[in-house]
């Protein structure tokens, strides 16, 4: 198991509004490579996979508004910002260099979606266990429009516990595979004190709430059929997040230039279950 002690540099930004808060690792001399965590992750946790790319490439890290030391918008949240943020991101930090992206699970969905918007700008992509959600058929629309318009009356209550050992009970349970070392990391990673002696999730409750709207892969198929970046697919062989073949294969050839690998003990938490083999892939694909 990589080494859970590496030095990260946190920065904060001003991106549209919010206080960002981005984790940096590695020399500033080397290439940067960006890199987008999931759905109610951080950027702290990719830390066993960020150590063996250091020798080579320096990783910049945001926590993705309304996670981690990212400030929590009131309003609540539209997939579209989080595009827009890291537009506002990779031009502050590397207006003019191409870019190499990566993301996982939502975070793939988000560099790629902005690597097929700003072609041009983006010559690497890496994909890890992502561009997987479901499309909805528009039979849907009326339920989920009532189903968030009723959320909106109450606010979600933020979850808490004891104290780091019992979040970290919680995460074994959910991933059993960890140790209790690389448990009681991510929970120092996740969670927080509130001041009132108890350990609150780094992620804004509003997350949970279901948007209005529905997800029509359509949409991002046309998107992704604009990207030109050199693209890795790197996927868990026992990932919980499937989706037909067909579907699958239809959406990874909207991307012009790809190559798929598969990691077949791995679950979908690539950076939980195989950090150095999926980082191993990602030096190979950056370097070539």
């Amino acid at each position: 198991m990589t080494s859970l002690n590496l030095t990260s540099r946190s920065e904060f930004l001003r991106v549209r509004g919010l206080r960002y808060h981005l984790r940096r690792w590695g020399a500033e001399r080397l290439p940067l490579l960006f890199l987008g965590h999931g759905f109610l992750d951080v950027s702290a946790t990719f830390e066993p996979l960020v150590a063996p790319l250091l020798d080579r490439w320096q990783v910049l890290a945001p926590d993705w508004r309304g996670f981690g030391h990212t400030e929590w918008p009131q309003e609540g949240y539209w997939f579209h910002d989080y595009v827009a943020d890291l537009d506002t991101i990779v031009n502050h930090y590397s207006p003019d260099a191409p870019l190499r992206l990566a993301g996982h699970s939502m975070g793939s969905q988000i560099v790629s979606l902005y690597a097929g918007l700003r072609p041009a700008r983006v010559e690497k992509l890496v994909l890890l266990d992502g561009i997987t959600l479901p499309d909805m058929p528009a039979a849907l629309a009326p339920k989920r429009f009532l189903h968030w318009l009723d959320e909106l009356r109450e606010t979600p209550r933020e979850r808490s516990y004891a104290s780091f050992d019992e979040l970290a009970g919680r995460i074994r349970r959910q991933h059993p595979q960890l140790s209790e070392a690389h448990a009681a990391f991510v929970s120092r990673c996740w969670g927080r004190e509130d001041g009132y002696g108890k350990v609150t999730l780094c992620a804004d409750p509003k997350h949970y709430r279901h948007g209005p709207g529905l997800y029509h892969a359509e949409d991002s198929n046309a998107v992704w059929r604009e990207v030109t970046a050199d693209t890795l697919f790197v996927d868990a062989g026992k990932s919980f997040v499937k989706m037909p073949p067909e579907q699958r294969a239809a959406r990874v050839s909207c991307f012009r230039r790809h190559r798929v690998e598969v990691l077949p003990e791995a679950g979908h938490m690539l950076h939980f279950d195989a950090p150095e083999e999926t980082a191993a892939l990602v030096a190979t694909f950056l370097s070539a």
